[in-house]
């Protein structure tokens, strides 16, 4: 009989495969764990060096806050409008013979700009002259025949009520001639013409505007409340959209004598001069009137405020002693102020700011409190009062 053949066992090969797994993933986590030891070695020491590491300091412009005279403005808009200004037009009709000028010209007062068709109205006034001469000749003869009892007096004043009547004729046909030349009523600049060379047009149709350039009105309202400030002669200032940079001076002229009901509003009204034509009525203006008293006020330039929904801030340079070393060293303070008006770069501090004190002028949005700085004004900007950019 043949021997049976016993199974070979694997269980101690099994057990050596997973020996070698264990010993593997220890490996594996010691050495995680050695590194997650490591690292976190580093990021202590870098935490440590962080906090006993000094950042440099950063470099800001500076602006001193100080106290000026400022009078008080009340502001408005409103617009310029002609102190003379008319759209020329006719008061007969008839067909235009000729156009005496150009587009956009300067006329002067009784110059000529369209001339009507007149021929039938010069025929007519012929024939009317010729019968007051008539009338003239009888009125003489009813005179002297008057003189001699040949005629009666009441003869004689029928001979002095025609040659009156024909008189009138004459008088209203030479008046409808003069209508037919259209001439300029006053000094000023010519607009565009509304009207050709043969055309038939009605009495009262526009030909041209003309407007009387300088000087001109600026016309804005103020509330009621500001009514007992306003006088004849405060000192206007106006600026357009259409000249940005420039401001155009002049003077109070006119309060309207009543208040608008609607609004309460009152009107007001300034003369400005404009010698070369650069303000144009119709034109929007904002107007600001100058009150004739003057307020203490702080100011600032415009770019140290740092505006935020939960209140308006500065940057206050200040000097602090460092306990350890004795150096002195600049630092900032974070101050909360309330600003008022603006007036060109600057804009006036209410609260907040004492004058003679140092404030951050530009930069002020990368700052935070209690940083040092180091001040550097030789490419601070100039804040100023009026200013006017290049580009302007």
């Amino acid at each position: 009989m043949h021997d049976i053949a016993k199974p070979v066992s694997t269980e101690p090969k099994v057990k050596s495969k997973r020996g070698a797994w264990r010993v593997a993933i220890g490996g594996l986590v010691g050495l995680f764990i050695l590194l997650v030891g490591i690292k976190g070695l580093q990021i202590s020491k870098m935490m440590a060096a962080g906090k006993t590491m000094t950042p440099p300091p950063e470099t800001v412009t500076s602006a001193i806050v100080k106290e000026e005279d400022w009078a008080p403005m009340l502001s408005a808009v409103g617009s310029v409008s002609a102190v003379q200004g008319a759209v020329v037009s006719t008061e007969l009709g008839g067909m235009v013979s000729e156009i005496g000028f150009q587009n956009g010209t300067l006329a002067k007062k009784g110059d000529l700009l369209v001339k009507l068709d007149a021929s039938q109205e010069e025929a007519l006034l012929r024939s009317a002259e010729a019968e007051q001469e008539l009338a003239r000749t009888d009125l003489e003869r009813a005179r002297d025949l008057a003189a001699k009892k040949v005629v009666s007096n009441s003869d004689l004043d029928a001979a002095e009520s025609k040659l009156r009547r024909l008189t009138a004729v004459v008088d209203q046909m030479r008046s409808n001639i003069r209508k037919k030349a259209i001439v300029a009523p006053f000094d000023g600049q010519l607009g565009i013409r509304q009207v050709n060379i043969g055309q038939m047009i009605n009495s009262g149709q526009p030909v041209v505007p003309l407007q009387s350039l300088d000087p001109v009105f600026a016309d804005f309202a103020l509330p009621q409340q500001y009514f007992s400030k306003l006088s004849q002669g405060l000192e206007i200032r106006v600026t357009t959209d259409a000249m940005p940079g420039r401001v155009f001076t002049g003077k109070l002229t006119a309060v309207n004598s009543m208040v608008d009901v609607a609004t309460r509003n009152v009107m007001v009204q300034a003369t400005l001069e404009n010698p070369d034509h650069a303000l144009r009525p119709g034109m929007f203006a904002k107007v600001e009137v100058v009150l004739p008293e003057k307020n203490k006020t702080l100011v600032i330039p415009g770019s140290a405020v740092s505006y935020a929904p939960f209140g308006d801030s500065v940057f206050v340079i200040e000097k602090k002693k460092d306990e350890k070393t004795g150096k002195e060293s600049q630092v900032i303070r974070q101050q909360f102020v309330r600003v008022g008006e603006a007036r060109g770069d600057f804009v006036a501090v209410t609260t907040g700011l004492k004058a003679g004190e140092t404030v951050v002028g530009t930069g002020v949005f990368k700052l935070r409190n209690g940083m040092a700085v180091t001040i550097n004004n030789d490419l601070a900007p100039k804040p100023q009062l009026n200013p006017t950019p290049a580009d302007s």
